[in-house]
């Protein structure tokens, strides 16, 4: 196995690995430091590569390799997964899709950094364990491992899942050397559209062309009837005697006359049927196709069942050969491919995403400003440090607290002019909202809803360890330059002016955040529509009187409904396959802006003075909030997805 993984806080999703092995030293973006090195040099997180089991079969087909190389595929893809953030239940979902074509049955336990998993194909048994140095978010990887699931199951001959449109994975699959992987896709779906343009041309031109031919031979049919038949009255008149044939001929022609009275002629009526239904079943044979394609799911009735289709005849025909050295030379691609984004500009990201939350929070413009340029620094060094492999949790409480005090400073340098910015001693706390991490919140909440414990109560204690840190370290800001923070003092706006502000900054807000995940820009913007839509109205109702617990579940549930939505209009081509995104990685970013900081923020504060019970009002609040997002979140799936709604 590979032993490269994505690292990061909560939210980055670009740090490289912190234990890679001797002798495989690549990283994902910057170069390691010599000290890091030196550390993750006798540590090993996963079995390398050049295991003689795997080795031997390396040119194969991935068919005919062995276990132990078809488990090298299986438990990478997987481990690729959990780096870039996703939950378990989706871990295990790719592992199996992986599996199934191979003839494989896997059962892996899947935890926040580990995976044990135990593969056979009937013939013989391995079970692999490897662990990841730390955890982060990658969006893009999610989305392209969809495609290279896609991509891998086509060509083994089983049926896509996750994306309808086969080619635009297969090009994704051929060109992760480009570092726009979206507007590859984005080329391969006009592509398909343009050849799908020029069959329908085609098609209605041999349609007319064949409507034209066959007109002309019923025409001359017609004539030769006629010729027929005035021949068979010759010969009536001549011995008054009607052969056999010459009645044929008139019941034919009576036929043919009584199809023509009420359309434009006998020749069009009758064979335009037949052209008709020539497409129609066409038509009728391609959706078969289409749908016994969408049917390929891994069978539900028996142990044995799942090895039946591999060696079918039919399955051989449609598979393409793929050796085991083609799919880890992709696998290698997904994993090395460089952030979308340099430190800069997710520092700028990170500004403008908590800027806007503060204006969602009630902040006034100089609490966005002061939390602008402490985030977006905060975010800047957070990226510089990651790339040198440090811990992250010492990352985030160095990070929180140069934001605090960037904040500060700016508020106190603009007080020099104006000494109403003195007073907003609130705004600290936006500029730390960066490091909230609201992706593992989420997927652990989601990982308790499958039933999935021990991997959600890890979640949930990471995300509680980084809020500690943060939080301790905006308390010991606070204590340092004597703040006392009271909440935002929210500007009197119109309400309609409000709300239209509101889904402005939601937009941008989650904009910010998806760019921190490290998304291509269009999965950004279908991401910051959602959230525009959900959090604005989610603040609406909680205005008119709706308790904020409640605004945060109805605003997750319809989040995750918009999203599914979104996928199933993709799948049905009523929006462009490339547009075709995993619901996760539009879901999350869309509702962490509705994470709860302050609440967390505030009560970390008044437990540094004692005040214990504002301390346990404050965290309260904060965990009511928090857990009504996953459970909106899982509403929506069991609503939209079978396999949410039932246990099996």
């Amino acid at each position: 196995m590979s032993n490269e993984q994505t690292q990061g806080n909560g939210e980055d999703p670009h740090a490289p690995s912190g234990g890679a092995a001797a002798d495989h030293p690549h990283n994902h973006g910057e170069p390691a430091t010599s000290g890091a090195t030196a550390a993750g040099k006798y540590h090993s997180h996963s079995i390398p590569l050049d295991m003689e089991d795997i080795e031997r079969d390396w040119d194969k087909p991935i068919q005919d390799a062995g276990i132990a190389a078809k488990a090298s595929v299986i438990v990478r893809v997987g481990m690729l997964d959990l780096g870039a953030g996703t939950g378990s239940f989706r871990v295990r979902e790719m592992m199996h899709r992986i599996a199934y074509p191979l003839g494989v049955h896997v059962r892996a336990d899947v935890n926040l950094t580990d995976i044990e998993a135990a593969c056979t194909d009937g013939s013989g048994r391995i079970t692999e364990v490897v662990n990841l140095p730390t955890t982060g978010v990658n969006t893009e990887r999610i989305w392209l491992l969809e495609h290279f699931a896609d991509w891998f199951s086509v060509n083994l001959g089983t049926g896509s899942m996750y994306h309808r449109e086969t080619k635009v994975s297969d090009g994704l699959m051929q060109h992760l050397d480009m570092r726009d992987a979206s507007q590859v896709s984005a080329d391969m779906a006009k592509r398909l559209r343009e050849e799908r343009h020029q069959a329908r041309v085609a098609e209605r031109a041999a349609a007319s062309d064949a409507a034209v031919e066959d007109h002309e031979a019923a025409l001359a049919g017609i004539a030769a009837s006629d010729a027929a038949a005035a021949a068979g009255a010759d010969a009536r008149s001549a011995d008054d005697a009607p052969t056999e044939v010459g009645e044929t001929v008139i019941d034919a022609l009576v036929k043919a006359d009584g199809h023509g009275d009420d359309a434009r002629g006998s020749a069009e009526q009758l064979t335009m049927p037949r052209t008709s239904r020539t497409r129609l079943r066409a038509a009728a044979g391609e959706r078969t196709r289409a749908w016994r394609e969408r049917s390929q799911r891994p069978p539900k009735n028996g142990y044995a069942e799942h090895f039946d289709h591999v060696g079918d005849a039919g399955a051989a025909r449609k598979t393409h050969e793929i050796t085991v050295r083609d799919v880890h030379k992709r696998l290698d691609m997904i994993e090395r491919r460089k952030p979308l984004y340099s430190p800069a500009l997710s520092g700028l990201a990170s500004a403008c995403a908590c800027a806007s939350f503060v204006f969602l929070l009630g902040g006034a413009p100089y609490d966005m400003i002061g939390a602008f340029v402490g985030a977006g620094l905060g975010q800047w060094l957070r990226r510089r440090l990651f790339a040198h492999h440090l811990n992250q949790f010492f990352v985030t409480f160095v990070c929180v607290a140069v934001a605090a005090f960037a904040c500060v400073g700016t508020l106190r340098l603009i007080g020099l002019f104006n000494p109403v910015a003195l007073q907003h001693d609130t705004a600290y706390i936006g500029a730390m909202l960066f490091v909230i991490p609201g992706f593992p919140l989420i997927t652990g909440g989601l990982d308790m809803a499958k039933i999935d414990f021990p991997s959600g109560v890890q979640r949930v204690m990471y995300v509680m360890c980084i809020i500690l840190m943060a939080t301790l370290a905006g308390w010991m800001v606070a204590s340092l330059v004597q703040l006392n923070p009271q909440g935002f003092e929210s500007p009197h706006l119109d309400p309609w002016v409000n709300c239209c502000l509101r889904a402005l900054f939601a937009f941008i807000g989650v904009w910010g955040f998806s760019m921190m995940f490290n998304s291509p820009q269009r999965m950004c913007l279908v991401a910051a529509t959602i959230g525009a839509i959900t959090d604005t109205l989610r603040l609406e109702f909680v205005d008119y009187g709706l308790p904020p617990e409640a605004g945060a579940f109805l605003g997750a549930m319809l989040a995750g409904l918009l999203a599914s939505a979104w996928r199933s209009a993709v799948r049905h081509r009523l929006l462009p396959p490339h547009l075709g995104y995993p619901r996760i990685c539009l879901t999350v970013p869309s509702i962490v802006i509705m994470v709860p900081g302050m609440y967390m923020y505030q009560a970390m504060f008044h437990l540094g003075q004692f005040e214990t019970l504002l301390a346990l009002d404050w965290a309260f609040r904060a965990f009511m909030v928090i857990i009504c997002l996953p459970i909106g979140l899982a509403m929506a799936r069991v609503v939209t997805d079978k396999s949410w709604r039932y246990d099996v």
